[in-house]
């Protein structure tokens, strides 16, 4: 036992040694032990508390509840809020400093939505109003700027070469408490279909991450930023060791759209996916468990239609890195600029090829009547002028949509567990299940959901 506890004392310490920043110290007794203190000296600074304040209305539940109006014969379109002045609400986060000469800031969207006041704390005590730059509701980002000197910044790796099992800390503001530092490993990359974000490809990190630790950094024992914690799994309500990042490289991708055109302008390639199971494996003549998606359309005139993609084909590969699912795939495009080349490897017949083409423009949507679901025929649709989430407009007499419990002036906020932000990610949602459809509506100010069969 002596042996085997000196040696894995032998193993951290070779650890430490081949981080940067991450040197040794000594005991009382002069002998080296390995610290992560001289790195998180560095790094420390760069990240930040986030502070939000937000003024909203308080209504009354009973009146805004549909049950009590109707059984009262209340007009629907009216709302009742109480005699009861506005209320100022706070709530924390964290974010990190990625370029201390411009006092930029990446933290996470869900942070500072609707917030009418964003402050920022460095560790310092110094504290400063920020300016939101722009935001990607969809990856859950935001970048903010604070007016600023001797700030700290962050260098940022390429979150493509990480591995599971490499060593990360995570950094943040849990609870409102200050600045806590938890480390773990990468227990797993590319997570999928969460319903958490629109575009997902998640670092997964048993390092500790709680509600307050939301936009902070996950970085590498060489203190560089692989990644912006964003979510975790809680079903007891604490911390259970399953915690999600967003990969630095997709943050990157909208900080750089954000920074130069002051919006995210996300492109296309054209192509209808499905994953593939074991059914369509054999169907296709698959090798056995060979990975990829199944096209399963391609648009008119667009780019995977000119660079000769075909209905059938099997991705495996974006610009050399593996595609095993279809939410991956909306990743890897989702960090690409509308212009940029993307080589596209596939499988058609049982033979390998390797394609080159550009992204392209999204396809504009702002209404669309009735087509984006069979169980939804005869319903209107358009994107909230006001925010997110898509308006019924209207529902045609004696159709399916008619029957199906919408009403015309619902907010559809998410679909089958995915948040709708326009007409584009409400189509996206609804195609992940043809038979049924799970809506999360905001129906005269009060949320409820509905389900269609």
């Amino acid at each position: 036992m002596l042996i085997r506890k000196y040696f894995i004392i032998f193993l951290l310490l070779l650890t430490a040694i081949s981080a940067q920043g991450g040197l040794p110290t000594e005991d009382s007794n002069g002998k080296p032990l390995p610290s992560l203190a001289p790195m998180l000296k560095q790094i420390n600074p760069a990240v930040v508390n986030i502070a939000t304040f937000s003024t909203q209305q308080a209504f009354n539940p009973l009146l805004n509840d549909p049950f009590f109006r109707r059984f009262f014969n209340i007009p629907e379109q009216r709302q009742f809020p109480r005699p009861t002045p506005k209320k100022r609400q706070q709530s924390a986060g964290s974010g990190v400093i990625v370029d201390a000469s411009e006092g930029i800031v990446i933290t996470n969207y869900h942070v500072i939505k609707d917030a009418d006041d964003v402050q920022v704390s460095l560790v310092d005590g110094r504290s400063f109003k920020a300016q939101v730059k722009g935001i990607d509701p969809e990856l859950d980002i935001a970048i903010l700027q604070i007016k600023a000197d001797q700030l700290t910044q962050v260098t940022m790796a390429s979150s493509n070469t990480l591995e599971v099992g490499d060593f990360v800390v995570a950094i943040g503001n849990p609870f409102g408490l200050g600045q806590t530092v938890t480390t773990g490993i990468v227990s797993a990359l590319g997570r999928t279909g969460l319903g958490i974000e629109g575009y997902e490809n998640f670092i997964q990190t048993d390092a500790s991450i709680n509600p307050g630790n939301s936009g902070g950094a996950l970085v590498n024992l060489r203190g560089e930023l692989i990644g912006i914690n964003t979510a975790i799994i809680a079903p007891a309500g604490g911390n259970v060791g399953i915690g999600f990042a967003i990969p630095i490289n997709m943050a990157k991708a909208s900080m750089s759209q954000i920074n130069e055109y002051g919006e995210v302008r996300r492109g296309q390639i054209g192509v209808g996916v499905q994953d593939i199971t074991p059914e369509l494996r054999e169907a296709f003549g698959l090798a056995n468990g060979q990975q990829g998606v199944l096209v399963t359309g391609v648009s008119e005139k667009s780019p995977a239609e000119e660079a000769g993609i075909e209905a059938g084909d099997v991705i495996i590969s974006i610009d050399g890195i593996g595609t095993r699912s279809s939410g991956q795939l909306r990743s890897q495009i989702a960090v690409k600029a509308i212009g940029d080349k993307v080589s596209v490897g596939l499988i058609r017949n049982g033979k390998t090829k390797t394609l080159a083409l550009k992204v392209g423009k999204p396809q504009q949507l702002s209404s669309v009547n009735g087509k984006l679901h069979s169980l939804l025929e005869g319903a209107h649709f358009e994107n909230n002028p006001e925010g997110e989430g898509v308006i019924v407009t209207g529902l045609s007499p004696n159709s399916a949509a008619s029957y199906s419990g919408l009403r015309t002036g619902d907010i559809i906020l998410s679909a089958n567990r995915q948040r709708v932000h326009n007409i584009g990610s409400f189509k996206r949602a609804l195609s992940h299940n043809r038979q049924s459809a799970l809506l999360h509506i905001n129906r005269n100010g009060m949320a409820l959901y509905l389900v269609i069969r």
